[in-house]
């Protein structure tokens, strides 16, 4: 039965292709990252304002991001909120759904909330450990045959808050793939923050914006929204898209961020199949001097996976003229959405490159301009590149049509 709502969903998705997936060709001002008006800028069209008073600790891979969740979890004391898109089955899971019924049954207001197409392989002992034990579970969006535009307007946002003053955030799911070191045939190479500081009720926002939309509760209250408190000295940006309701906050963020550059971009996600402005704005960059570098998937996981890896490559040639360097991560699936400016700027969020995370899909990015954080990406940037291959034969590429890609978008196994 599951999979016949899984079919019913993608063949909705498929009658929904080419609506609302399309963006103005934007014309960006002249505003450098770094600069105090960029920031103005940026704030003014992603409709989110810098936290100062922030720390924050770059986590990666499951090997560190899934310890450091559900050290989180156990020591919650008031509230625990959890959203994300892909809850599967492995130990890892286990353990997570297994120490939130432990919260729920010490009292623990927690609020789990799984789309319900990525989602939608998770076991059901899980979901009812955790509805047994008290907890409050939600699916977004569920698989409604009379609600069809709805299926295709999925929550990609990958949120955990804790007591309201820890906040994790990043493009991890939950399961067997998402553990290890990154570097694993059949496992997700990943990168996810942890926050702490005012910002994190901007992250509880987000939750509870979905919250709201897939149950009709509001959350409110000190134990959800606790006076913010200084914790370091980072200001960091929170940036909500909510494409159903015509937002392009996370589209805005990228196209200003790759045509504020100045020096360099390093730019790591799986799917890289930009529309013809974001496509623009990348051979801009390289045309005025830009050291462009972009790490996108090279390892697939089944057919599905191979063809959005070919209508990636379909837009390597154009942007390998322009001097942009094109890396296919090679040993583990891909899955970590970063970006580095100008070795200043920063963003670590959920979105992928394509229409789908920018146009259909509900995401969240984080923010910072710090040299320090810059730098660690960088860095990893680099290691990555010694387990990645050149795209050194992008002009006998043909690949996909640029078209062809958008059916493909919808399905579960697009992350």
């Amino acid at each position: 039965m599951r999979y016949a709502w899984r079919t019913l969903a993608v063949a909705g998705s498929l009658a929904l292709t080419g609506c609302s997936l399309s963006h103005p060709h934007y014309v960006a001002p002249d505003v450098h990252v770094g600069e105090p008006a960029f920031a103005r800028t940026l704030e003014a069209h992603t409709l989110s304002s810098p936290a100062p008073g922030n720390r924050a600790r770059l986590l990666l891979n499951g090997d560190q991001i899934f310890p450091a969740m559900l050290t989180a979890i156990r020591q919650a004391r008031s509230t625990i909120t959890f959203a994300n898109f892909i809850y599967e089955d492995g130990a890892v899971a286990r353990e997570m759904a297994a120490a939130l019924a432990e919260r729920c049954r010490a009292g623990v207001r927690v609020h789990i909330l799984l789309d319900a197409v990525g989602s939608n392989q998770m076991p059901d002992e899980y979901q009812s450990l955790m509805k047994d034990a008290g907890c409050s579970f939600a699916l977004f969006h569920s698989l409604n045959p009379f609600a069809i535009k709805r299926i295709n307007h999925r929550n990609h946002r990958r949120i955990l808050v804790v007591d309201g003053r820890v906040g994790f955030t990043g493009g991890t799911g939950v399961g067997a793939r998402w553990a290890g070191d990154g570097r694993q045939a059949g496992h997700w190479r990943q990168t996810d923050v942890r926050i702490e500081g005012p910002v994190v009720r901007h992250l509880q926002a987000a939750f509870a914006e979905n919250w709201r939309d897939a149950t009709g509760m509001l959350l409110g209250g000190d134990a959800y929204f606790p006076k913010p408190e200084r914790r370091g000295d980072l200001a960091v940006q929170a940036v909500k898209s909510s494409p159903a309701s015509g937002a392009a906050e996370a589209y805005l963020l990228f196209l200003l961020a790759i045509d504020g550059a100045r020096s360099s971009i390093y730019l790591t996600n799986p799917y890289f199949v930009p529309d013809d402005a974001m496509a623009d704005a990348l051979v801009r960059a390289a045309g005025r001097g830009v050291r462009v570098s972009i790490l996108t998937a090279g390892a697939t996981q089944g057919i599905l996976d191979g063809l959005m890896r070919k209508a990636s490559q379909a837009h390597f040639g154009r942007a390998a003229k322009a001097g942009v360097k094109i890396y296919e991560y090679g040993p583990a699936l891909l899955h970590a959405k970063t970006l580095v400016v100008d070795g200043r700027w920063v963003s670590i969020g959920s979105a992928n490159l394509d229409n789908r995370s920018f146009a259909l899909n509900n995401e969240l990015n984080v923010v910072f301009v710090d040299r320090g954080i810059a730098r660690q990406l960088i860095t990893v940037f680099e290691q990555d590149l010694k387990f990645a291959q050149p795209d050194d034969d992008h002009g006998l590429r043909r690949g996909l049509s640029r078209v062809f890609y958008l059916p493909l978008l919808p399905l579960r196994d697009q992350l």
